[in-house]
């Protein structure tokens, strides 16, 4: 009886042992590159010839996450609709942008290239187009630090498991007569957890959500800065041509000038009827 029990145990021993490393190390990853989209057939994106680009304000602007693939290929379609309509209010508080169209990923097609993004642009018609591109890393790691209670029933095992995800947004913003890139804004996130090997893979997928919500949340100041750069930007930018679109009386660079004229115009009107006073 003494060697049957004893046998038991290294049995036991063993397998916890093999618990404990079960799965250690795993690494699984999720994205959507702009780069694999827009330029399926080369290595690295065409070298732009430089040209004029003609912006007409206010712009018509589309929103689309590009086409991804790996584990999971990325975010729900619900998930994606979310985040974007997100990205959708940052522009919409900005003068010189006019509809704002968020586009499905059933009319993304992988590899597509900008002859898709132009078809997508006639479709919807827009001018330019937000690409967000994705990528997200789990790590899954069991932790060696496994838990045996012995009961009065026997032995019960709870295996303990950490996961570190780590995700990148970024927003690629292109005219898409020209195909110029006009300007671009990240965001990244990083969630570290742990949890049971029966609660594991619903708390990773909680993560996953979270890290994409933390990655927007990054990304919407900085896409907000960018956008009031590039107003800047387009003043002294002679390869863009702003042309107000009719009945459109802001948001071009000439406007911006004039605005500025009128208001010094002003304070030196107001401080000449001071002065006589």
């Amino acid at each position: 009886m003494h060697f049957i029990k004893g046998v038991l145990i290294t049995l036991l021993v063993t397998t916890l042992s093999g618990c404990a490393f079960w799965g250690s190390g795993q690494r699984v990853q999720q994205n959507g590159s702009v780069v694999d989209y827009l330029y399926p057939n080369a290595k690295q994106p065409t070298a732009m010839v430089p040209g004029m680009t003609q912006l007409r304000p206010p712009v018509r602007v589309g929103i689309a996450f590009v086409p991804g693939g790996g584990w999971g290929n990325g975010p729900s379609e619900q998930q994606k609709m979310k985040l974007l309509e997100r990205v959708k209010a940052s522009f919409s508080q900005h003068a010189y942008i006019g509809s704002i169209e968020i586009i499905p990923s059933a009319y993304m097609q992988a590899r597509g290239g900008f002859d898709n993004l132009d078809q997508v642009a006639r479709m919807f018609n827009v001018e330019v187009v937000a690409l967000l591109s994705y990528d997200q890393v789990q790590f899954n790691d069991t932790n060696r630090l496994s838990l045996l209670y012995w009961t009065i029933v026997g032995a019960y095992v709870i295996n303990g498991n950490q996961y570190d995800i780590q995700t990148m947004l970024d927003a690629s913003v292109f005219d898409v007569k020209s195909r110029k890139l006009l300007f671009r804004a990240p965001g990244t996130s990083r969630i570290a957890g742990n949890a049971t090997m029966a609660g594991f893979s619903e708390k990773s997928r909680a993560a996953q959500t979270e890290g994409y919500n933390q990655a927007v949340d990054q990304l919407i100041p900085n896409l907000q800065g960018q956008l009031d750069n590039f107003r800047e930007h387009l003043k002294s930018d002679s390869s863009i041509q702003i042309t107000n679109k009719d009945g459109y009386r802001g948001g071009g660079a000439a406007d911006w000038s004039w605005l500025a004229l009128a208001a010094i115009l002003a304070a030196l009107v107001y401080g000449q009827r001071r002065r006589t006073r």
